[in-house]
């Protein structure tokens, strides 16, 4: 964050491209044990959760996002009772996973407790009360570690989403996407499961969205990139999907529908048409 005279400015840079965001109001900031945490409303954007300085969602837009990120694995599958959630301290993801009504069990597990505190403080439109959901398990801690823990008693999840940092934003992040990083995984993925992982932007880093694309290929029978345009990232948010069982490109738009109707799925983005245009447009 920069002060050019009396005005605040957020420049975010993703590789070769750069925006410049204009800050109205910082509403909170601290600096957790992992990282710098700031809630701030940014001009057309609104409040937006910013993390060591990189923007993770924003009033106007999250729910693209994250109805992108969960609903298109959730709908693959056709019963998730048990989801997993790596990441997502906001809540959000969260949110959209307890709109389906198969869901009996939601474990949401974030390694930074204070941006889950920060988020059910200053960011309600995110979580909604999801924090508070009977079938809502938040714990805190390293999402891997978790991971080796439920695989050695046995447990199993019908989807599994990571909303983790963007793989090329550091070399520990770049650990979380690789091919033991997905095996270890998938022990605790039904057999008819289903995974998603946000992947940042594959336009704008091909090499590190392809390592990731490809060490989910080395584990995983059907893998497919889709996308979906979130405005205050400036870019084209790619995601992976993957799974042993089920084939995204093969499910039905009849299926899509149903689903969403049995489900009685309320959503502001996401619907059967987009479900496949996601896919279409991914390069």
């Amino acid at each position: 964050m920069h002060q050019l005279k009396d005005v605040l400015l957020l420049y975010q840079y993703s590789g070769p491209l750069s925006t410049i965001y204009y800050i109205e109001d910082i509403i909170y900031k601290t600096k957790s044990k992992y990282q710098e945490i700031i809630i701030a409303k940014l001009k057309e954007f609104g409040k937006s959760l910013i993390l060591d300085g990189l923007i993770q969602s924003t009033e106007y837009d999250e729910y693209i996002y994250h109805e992108a990120l969960v609903h298109p694995s959730m709908i693959l599958h056709p019963s998730p009772e048990h989801v997993l959630v790596l990441g997502g301290g906001e809540g959000a993801t969260l949110r959209e996973v307890l709109r389906h009504n198969t869901v009996q069990r939601a474990v949401m597990v974030d390694i930074d407790k204070e941006v889950i505190e920060v988020s059910k403080k200053y960011l309600p439109e995110w979580h909604q009360g999801a924090f508070e959901d009977r079938r809502s398990e938040i714990v805190v801690m390293d999402g891997f570690k978790y991971v080796e823990e439920a695989a050695s008693k046995g447990e199993k999840f019908d989807v599994i989403i990571m909303d983790l940092t963007d793989p090329y934003g550091s070399e520990i992040a770049a650990h979380l996407y690789n091919v033991d990083a997905f095996k270890l995984l998938s022990k605790v993925l039904s057999n008819d499961g289903v995974l998603v992982t946000q992947a940042g932007c594959s336009s704008l880093f091909p090499k590190e969205f392809k390592q990731v694309y490809e060490s989910a290929k080395k584990v995983f029978k059907y893998v497919y990139e889709y996308v979906a345009w979130v405005p205050s990232f400036a870019y084209m948010n790619s995601f992976i999907i993957a799974s042993n069982r089920f084939d995204a490109l093969g499910i039905s738009p009849n299926t899509v529908e149903k689903r969403i109707k049995d489900r009685e799925l309320k959503t502001r983005y996401f619907n059967s048409r987009r479900y496949f245009a996601m896919f279409w447009l991914a390069s």
